[in-house]
């Protein structure tokens, strides 16, 4: 008997299309869960507002105009490893870990609420449009760098189960760390802020992740396929 094992690209794409009707109405509402308590917090503040300092970092980097795109991107980068879960059991585990990034930064928003030092953009582009929907306000910690290095580590744990070489790894952390910057280089955060979520991201990835293994027995794909070759047999050789 011989075992025939999937491409990592064909493991990848039966995962994502595996329960696609839950997964896609899920991440729509759970998106659109955490924006009505992000955006209460925003315009309803606990507490008074302190302004987050900026750093020798922060006055280096520039305000850059394609940044906005990586940083709005996140959107759709923090859904690939819910998507990739392979049952309900475990996409119910992911969306609890992930939540616990969200609730962990909203509860920081809601006992201590900062806001990045205002800074002028310029009318008309991507980033003037992008502070008017996203008021740079909820600053610390960056919720943008928490969930970014939490799905990054996810995805690299996901992607190593199913035995993805070092180019899927690589597109994935460089992703993150494209969005991570993005918080930067859109003004939106500074790097304080951007510190902070990433060690909030990092710390629920490696409980969650721990979590995981233990009761889930770590990441894999669908079994492996066998085909039997004529004559061979399903009783193992006593030889």
């Amino acid at each position: 008997m011989t075992l025939t094992r999937q491409s990592p690209a064909r493991t990848l794409n039966q995962l994502f299309w595996q329960l696609w009707w839950v997964k896609a109405p899920g991440f729509m509402l759970y998106i659109w869960l955490f924006f009505q308590a992000y955006f209460f917090l925003l315009r309803y503040p606990h507490a008074e507002v302190v302004t987050m300092p900026l750093t020798w970092l922060d006055t280096v980097i520039p305000m850059q105009a394609w940044a906005w795109v990586p940083y709005l991107s996140l959107w759709f980068y923090t859904c690939l490893s819910p998507a990739l879960m392979p049952r309900v059991r475990q996409l119910l585990y992911c969306g609890l870990a992930v939540g616990s990034v969200c609730l962990l930064g909203l509860l920081c928003f809601y006992l201590w609420p900062t806001v990045v030092p205002p800074i002028e953009r310029p009318p008309g582009t991507g980033l003037a449009l992008l502070e008017g929907a996203d008021a740079a306000g909820n600053a610390c910690p960056s919720l943008h760098a928490a969930i970014a290095v939490y799905s990054a580590l996810w995805l690299h744990a996901q992607l190593r189960g199913v035995g993805a070489g070092r180019g899927w790894l690589a597109v994935s952390w460089l992703w993150c760390l494209l969005i991570v910057y993005s918080t930067l280089a859109t003004k939106q955060h500074v790097l304080l802020d951007v510190l902070a979520g990433a060690a909030l991201g990092l710390a629920v990835a490696t409980v969650s992740l721990a979590g995981y293994r233990r009761w889930f027995g770590g990441f894999g794909g669908p079994p492996a396929q066998r085909s039997m070759a004529p004559g061979d047999s399903l009783v193992p050789s006593s030889r």
